[in-house]
């Protein structure tokens, strides 16, 4: 008899999330080892509903299109779980008689997978739990990054150029863009491409520091006095020197986390009246987490891989840890996949390096260095005139 697996989605999806189920289905049926693939419909609100989709016989073609498909094919949910969850959990596994479990999420998803190894030692369950590492906000630590940040970050750096265009080929107003990450700043950095591909000034603020609003205002009127048009691009989750938000939502999710929102427009609102300068505010949003459009074909690489060797880790004989990347750049970028133990990654925080900030609002080509390979390179060549 073969071994029975489920896996399912927990937080925000990825542009890629789909590759990563792909790798697990497909390395399943390549294994010949695995008789039942089911999913968790909506994560671990699925878990707890005894809610499982079988994928077992779903065509081949189906499947391949996984990697081609945005947000989360199952479901995915931000249901934080809690002790008195558990036992429910444990019995949903003993009902499908569950042999391996793959949990596909960021910080939070990973304290859950290692919370479902722990108990199941400790009901004496044969499961095999292992880690996908899922997440745009590229925070998990261990891992060199994370599938899913190429892509989203291949956005912001694009997103931003055009936005940096429209600033300079109109420079009447400054144009404030407001991009995901939580607390961490590695997809706000990824925009920072514009201040180099384009003729635009570009002003980057990133979680990791503290902003002084009004330093921040006095560098705006300068760059925007320069007459070439002024993009600002902040992270969601920047705070002002006393610690909190500079917008914020009065909402707290599923894990726990309050949920920013209105960074950007609250920054221009600032420009306008402080400055009496016109200003835009543009949020893309969730669309840099699902557009299929600008995806990094590496990243899609990645998160395939990253499936399949965890399915292939738990045919082994594997438990407890999460996959994780170890790059290698040079010349050509390639990658080794790893094991890393689910407790070191769990709720840890990967912050972006304070000294690839320069003078509160620039990038460091180190930075461009790391990410460049992961976003898939090839960027737009525009044709600058003025």
């Amino acid at each position: 008899m073969g071994l029975n697996i489920l896996v399912a989605h927990g937080g925000g999806p990825t542009p890629v999330i789909n590759s990563s189920l792909q790798g697990v289905a497909e390395a399943a049926r390549e294994s010949g080892k695995v008789d039942k693939i089911y999913a968790a419909r909506f994560g671990a609100e699925g878990i707890l509903k005894g809610d499982l989709i079988d994928l077992t016989d779903v065509p081949a073609a189906t499947i391949a299109r996984l990697s081609h498909t945005p947000a989360s094919a199952i479901g995915s949910c931000r249901r934080k779980l809690t002790d008195a969850d558990y036992p429910t959990v444990i019995e949903t596994l003993k009902k499908f008689k569950i042999d391996c479990f793959f949990y596909n999420g960021g910080n939070d998803s990973m304290d859950t997978c290692n919370k479902v190894n722990e108990l199941a030692k400790k009901e004496g369950l044969d499961l095999r739990v292992i880690g996908i590492p899922k997440t745009i906000d590229n925070d998990l630590d261990i891992t060199d990054h994370c599938p899913g940040f190429g892509s989203a970050a291949r956005f912001s750096a694009i997103g931003a150029s055009e936005l940096a265009l429209e600033a300079s080929g109109l420079p009447i107003h400054v144009v404030v863009m407001e991009v995901m990450g939580r607390n961490a700043g590695w997809l706000t950095a990824a925009s920072a491409l514009a201040d180099r591909i384009t003729n635009c000034e570009v002003l980057t603020y990133l979680p990791e520091q503290l902003v002084d609003t009004d330093q921040m205002m006095a560098d705006i009127e300068r760059e925007y006095a320069k007459g070439k048009g002024l993009l600002v691009t902040i992270s969601e989750g920047c705070c002002g020197l006393d610690g909190k938000p500079l917008a914020d939502s009065g909402i707290v999710d599923g894990f726990g986390h309050v949920i920013p929102g209105g960074t950007a427009q609250h920054i221009s609102d600032m420009i306008i009246q402080q400055l009496n300068i016109k200003s835009r505010a543009e949020k893309p949003g969730l669309m840099g987490r699902n557009d299929m459009s600008r995806i990094s074909n590496p990243d899609r690489e990645e998160a395939y891989a990253v499936g399949k060797f965890a399915l292939e880790s738990a045919i082994r004989g594997e438990s407890g840890y999460m996959v994780a990347i170890d790059a290698h750049r040079g010349e050509t970028y390639s990658f080794d996949l790893f094991l890393a133990p689910l407790e070191r990654v769990a709720n840890v925080e990967k912050k972006f390096p304070l000294e690839w900030i320069v003078e509160g609002n620039k990038i460091d080509d180190k930075f461009f260095e790391y990410a460049n390979p992961l976003m898939g390179g090839n960027f737009p060549q525009y044709a600058i005139l003025r």
